[in-house]
């Protein structure tokens, strides 16, 4: 086989492909109206339906899902006799965190240094737009050879698990022989890399009250508790000196066995300033994929500038676990809950709050549709093959398909390599890596057709 004519097809179409994804960045869909307008989000929705009805796919729908934001599907018949395929992708992104560290307007798309700048521009818009370049080219040479559904999450980023429930509750409409996760991204550009285990997540929100108002803090500070303080003590008991995250009967010491990733390369790739040391133990991978990892992602606390000498009676934090595989995500919550209510001082009340969870997955990258990857991969990227990673970040949607399905081959691939810096400012995505996973996606699909004719 070659991949000439799906490599040129796919080529031919990156213009397009850069102003549809210019479209999409644009808005500002980040699926929490606390911060940014539903409108958004339900634009971004019809979009990709009508992205979708373009391509002629039908029964496509907007599907009002259990978290108040809704999912784009839409299905497209194959031959008779063809195997289904479902490509995943989610439209909802990150909040843009300070737009003014961004070089670029974050919900506008701008070419830079060989990349293309925006917020949701590698994770996972770009993962969308892929799924349309593998399925243009192959509708340009010669057809598409299975039936594809897609389905494009919009609220992944929340982990709200709307997607999940709706899938639960409608069992049918996902169902598929295969299932190629457009959400997670090479080890680095220009290695091709499969995703073989997910952390799992759990996130929780802590308050703490210890006074029934703020009191001025040189009448009272030396004696009186003050919240914010009780707050730091707390979340410090949840790391060890070293980093380590220490959360009460949570295990910390599984081994990577797969590809390494050296640490100097990590501390490029993460930006790590010099002088400054990595934490926690073991290899990079150790730390990365198989071993949980709390972080506080955000404290409410008066701010420096307004700030008054004052005690606070009230503070709250939201807390992140990752939660590697062979860890349940929900033995992992009650362990971190009680370790907050516990580890509490000054007899500070305690109060926690669930906000998402999702178990972490492993894939089985000895399935026969690995073997159609492996072979797309060496012809998208000629001279390399295909690589095993892990991945730090959470795809909850994995263990529902996985039950649901369990029949079916769930491969992971997409655009979130390092450079990608996905969730942070000035994310960025190659358009190199998204036209060659573009035609790795498409030989994949013709590969995988091919496989279950025999």
């Amino acid at each position: 086989m070659t991949a000439r004519p799906i490599s040129e097809t796919v080529a031919s179409l990156m213009p397009r492909a850069k102003t549809e994804l210019a479209e999409l960045v644009a808005f500002r869909s980040v699926a929490d109206p606390a911060q940014f307008p539903r409108s958004e989000c339900e634009a971004a929705a019809g979009w990709v339906a009508d992205a979708l009805r373009a391509e002629d796919f039908q029964d496509v729908a907007l599907l009002d899902t259990p978290d108040g934001t809704q999912s784009v599907y839409g299905f497209f018949p194959g031959p008779a006799g063809a195997p289904t395929v479902l490509l995943y992708a989610h439209y909802d992104v990150q909040p843009p965190l300070d737009e003014s560290a961004w070089l670029s307007p974050p919900f506008e798309l701008t070419e830079r240094d060989g990349r293309w700048f925006g917020r949701g521009a590698a994770d996972c818009k770009g993962g969308f737009i892929m799924h349309l370049l593998a399925l243009r080219a192959l509708k340009a040479n010669g057809g598409v050879p299975v039936s594809v559904k897609v389905i494009a999450e919009g609220s992944e980023e929340q982990g709200t698990g709307g997607l999940e429930r709706y899938a639960e509750a409608h069992p049918d409409l996902l169902a598929a022989d295969t299932i190629v996760i457009g959400d997670t991204g090479n080890f680095r550009v220009g290695l091709p890399t499969v995703t073989a285990t997910l952390r799992g997540m759990t996130m929780l929100r802590v308050q703490l009250d210890t006074l029934e108002g703020n009191l001025h803090s040189g009448q009272f500070g030396g004696a009186a508790p003050d919240a914010l303080a009780a707050m730091i003590q707390l979340l410090a008991s949840l790391r060890a000196e070293d980093g380590t995250t220490t959360v009460d009967g949570l295990a910390t010491d599984a081994k990577w066995d797969g590809l390494h990733y050296p640490e100097g390369e990590f501390r490029t790739d993460a930006k790590v300033l010099d002088g400054v040391g990595l934490i926690g133990t073991g290899t990079v991978a150790d730390r990365i994929w198989a071993r949980p990892a709390v972080t506080v992602i955000g404290i409410d606390c008066p701010p420096v500038v307004g700030a008054t000498p004052s005690l606070q009676a009230s503070a709250r934090a939201q807390i992140s676990l990752r939660v590697p595989p062979g860890q349940d995500a929900a033995e992992a919550t009650k362990l971190l809950t009680a370790h907050l209510e516990s580890h509490a001082p000054w007899g500070a009340r305690v109060s926690v709050e669930q906000v998402g969870q999702g178990q972490p997955f492993r894939a089985d990258v000895t399935s026969p549709a690995y073997t159609s990857m492996a072979e797309a991969m060496r012809l998208a990227y000629p001279g390399e093959e295909m690589q095993a990673s892990g991945m730090g970040g959470s795809i909850p949607l994995c263990n529902t398909l996985a039950a649901l399905y369990p029949q079916a081959e769930i491969l992971l691939i997409g655009l979130s390599e390092p450079e990608a810096q996905i969730h942070a400012v000035n994310e960025s995505v190659s358009p190199e890596e998204l036209e060659r996973l573009s035609v790795t996606e498409a030989l994949f699909l013709r590969n995988y057709a091919e496989s279950k004719k025999g």
